[in-house]
């Protein structure tokens, strides 16, 4: 069940930004697992919202393997900035913000099994003109680092797979350069803060055993493991941001549980 004071804060942020003939954007950003999607849904639902997640326009297999050939190997896994279709993403807003009455919007979707975009004609439609369009994405908000921040590996991954540090200053400049201009489109940003990273591979493994229809602790350990590989990824802006560097017009911060702390 959403936390209700989530769901306020949501709407609240709808309704500040609402202005006539114009919908509002309103961005949910949080690390891996911290329920960022299901409160979008949940609140779009409530808001008669379109809900788009950033996860749902990633680059095809086909664009992430020639970034991987191209810029450096680490491209061929989605997830980082760098590894969005950001023409396609705003496409779908612009699409949204046009829509009237009797309109019908049709929604990117990746299927996460292929790791590829879901063709077409298998993706969703918003029927009709939304009240606004949420938004969620584990990095919307996010803000570059500086070069000297950049110099040493966050962990094993970087250490081993980027230790000329071309990957990450790659993630960095796409911050910098095309993830600001799209994030700076949006109306507002409430960030749900998780408590440490390290609560971010336990919910991704709470995650993939409700996926596979197990309780967490039935996720086979060979699983955990390779989770705890594939978090590395995201590791280092997630750090940036649980430190500060995002900018969130809301910021809640939540327990190891996914709740809302008391202010």
């Amino acid at each position: 069940m959403i936390d209700a004071r989530l769901l306020e804060a949501v709407g609240s942020l709808a309704a500040r930004h609402a202005r006539p003939g114009r919908l509002p954007l309103i961005g949910i950003a949080g690390a891996q697992g911290s329920g960022k999607t299901t409160l979008a849904c949940a609140a779009a639902r409530r808001l008669g919202a379109a809900s788009l997640s950033l996860d749902d326009v990633y680059l095809t297999k086909a664009e992430r393997l020639a970034l991987a050939r191209d810029v450096h190997p680490l491209f061929a896994v989605r997830g980082p900035p760098g590894t969005h279709d950001l023409e396609l993403f705003e496409q779908t807003i612009a699409a949204l913000r046009a829509a009237g009455p009797d309109s019908r919007t049709p929604l990117p979707a990746f299927d996460k099994l292929a790791d590829d975009r879901a063709p077409e004609a298998h993706w969703p439609v918003f029927t009709g003109r939304p009240s606004a369009v949420l938004i969620d994405g584990w990095c919307l908000g996010a803000t570059p680092q500086t070069e000297a921040d950049l110099s040493a590996p966050v962990n094993a991954l970087e250490a081993e797979q980027d230790a000329e540090g071309r990957w990450r200053r790659a993630v960095n400049a796409a911050l910098a350069g095309p993830y600001a201009r799209t994030f700076a489109r949006l109306d507002a940003v409430l960030f749900l803060k998780a408590p440490s990273f390290d609560a971010v591979l336990d919910w991704r493994c709470e995650q993939e055993a409700g996926l596979m229809g197990l309780s967490p602790a039935d996720l086979p350990a060979t699983r955990r493991a390779e989770l705890a590989v594939f978090i590395q990824h995201f590791e280092r802006v997630t750090r940036h941001m649980l430190a500060g560097g995002v900018r969130a017009d809301v910021t809640i911060p939540l327990d190891r549980h996914r709740r809302p702390l008391s202010p």
